[in-house]
């Protein structure tokens, strides 16, 4: 198994800028395939949803594509993929939709390794339903979820757990199936924050054990929006506020307006990207996905060693805060008496795009005390044992 990385490359026209981009837990960098799509469909024909005229039946196709993209991508079925503008839009959707039905004395746990996307909603939606919020904590040695923690958080007032399946600035990988499948044997539900999980893995929604499982695809080389997974059963037990003209069937009463036919577009070229990375003898899509992912996984496996070890290298400057045994191609780390923002600019002024911040993951931060900002490098793609180089001479240039 094997990407050529060369011809990869050759896809994404910002690369040809000469930067090297580390910045992909925020947003990978876009492939002219995707982009294209993206623009065929604008410029269509293109009107509303329909079977009558070629371009409603453009729109129709969109949608029904997008929904078979994302049912292989994420091993769920079509009739479970729900569209949203962001992940985060999503989680506060699904938060009310799901709170309907707390009450006071129900429980909900949250963990102190997510994105605050998947921890804000759920606190206030807990508030108002007047729910009790327990914790999952994170063991500082090992950056990992403490799962006697989990255990002392459950109980048979449960009614929900939401968990990362990677942290994204840790790069940890919780034994989410672990998680889900304690939460079950309590009646709850699971929800799981795929964003930076699905940008790193192949994703199977019903082996984590997830109810409903939400992504990004401007993660992983598409356009920005959200989509959230569940099983169209249970999708039909929720019943949202909507339009009364609009449709009621699952998962269209989710989406609320006209759909970004373009984006839905792209969002599918993304996947099909993905597929054709290294796709094997694959004969369907999910086959050829699983192949390709595989492969992404040796490439990022292989540059995140040589990242590590390269700032191994540079001494006690340099505190890595990335340890879990199971984790993505994602590095943070803190510069001893050195601001992070500094060294942010000073990478960017050689080429090298690293941020600096605390990326909307406030409670990994407080509970592990970790020094806000901090630099953050994150493996994509199209990445290279040379962009891997570039960061590390930068960084050692800087201390």
């Amino acid at each position: 198994m094997a990407i050529d990385l060369t011809a990869l490359r050759s896809h994404f026209p910002s690369l040809d800028s000469g930067l090297a981009f580390f910045d992909g837990p925020g947003g990978t960098q876009t492939p002219r395939p995707v982009a294209d799509a993206i623009a065929a469909t604008l410029t269509g024909p293109l009107s509303n949803r329909g079977g009558v005229s070629p371009s409603e039946r453009n729109a129709e196709r969109a949608v029904t594509d997008f929904r078979a993209a994302y049912a292989d991508l994420l091993n769920t079925p079509a009739q479970g993929i729900v569209h949203g503008r962001s992940a985060t839009q999503l989680t506060y959707d699904f938060s009310r939709h799901l709170a309907r039905t707390w009450q006071p004395g129900d429980e909900i746990v949250l963990s102190r390794l997510d994105h605050d996307a998947n921890v804000r909603p759920w606190i206030q939606a807990a508030e108002r339903a007047g729910a009790t919020v327990r914790w999952i904590e994170i063991d500082p040695g090992t950056t990992e979820l403490d799962l006697d923690s989990y255990e002392r958080a459950l109980s048979s007032r449960t009614r929900l757990v939401a968990v990362t399946a990677a942290s994204n600035v840790l790069g940890t990988k919780p034994p989410v199936r672990r998680i889900a499948d304690r939460a079950h044997e309590e009646g709850a539900l699971v929800y799981v924050d795929g964003v930076h999980y699905a940008a790193h893995a192949l994703v199977d929604v019903p082996a984590l054990g997830a109810d409903l499982f939400v992504c990004s695809p401007y993660k992983f080389l598409g356009p920005h929006c959200g989509v959230l997974a569940g099983s169209p059963e249970f999708l039909e037990t929720l019943r949202p506020d909507k339009l009364l003209p609009s449709s009621d069937a699952v998962p269209e009463r989710f989406e609320f307006g006209t759909l970004p036919y373009e984006v839905l577009a792209g969002a599918s070229a993304a996947v099909d990207f993905l597929a054709a990375l290294d796709p094997g003898a694959g004969t369907s899509r999910r086959e050829r996905l699983a192949h390709s992912l595989d492969s992404l996984h040796a490439h990022e496996q292989v540059l995140r060693t040589r990242m590590e070890d390269g700032l191994r290298a540079l001494g006690d400057a340099v505190t890595l805060h990335s340890k879990a045994a199971e984790r993505t191609g994602t590095v943070l780390m803190t510069l001893e008496g050195r601001d992070a923002r500094e060294a942010q600019a000073h990478l960017a002024a050689r080429g090298v795009v690293a941020p600096a911040g605390s990326f909307y993951a406030y409670e990994p931060f407080t509970a592990l005390k970790l020094e806000d900002p901090a630099l953050r490098a994150g493996l994509a793609p199209y990445n290279t044992a040379d962009d891997v180089d570039r960061l590390l001479d930068g960084l050692a240039d800087f201390l």
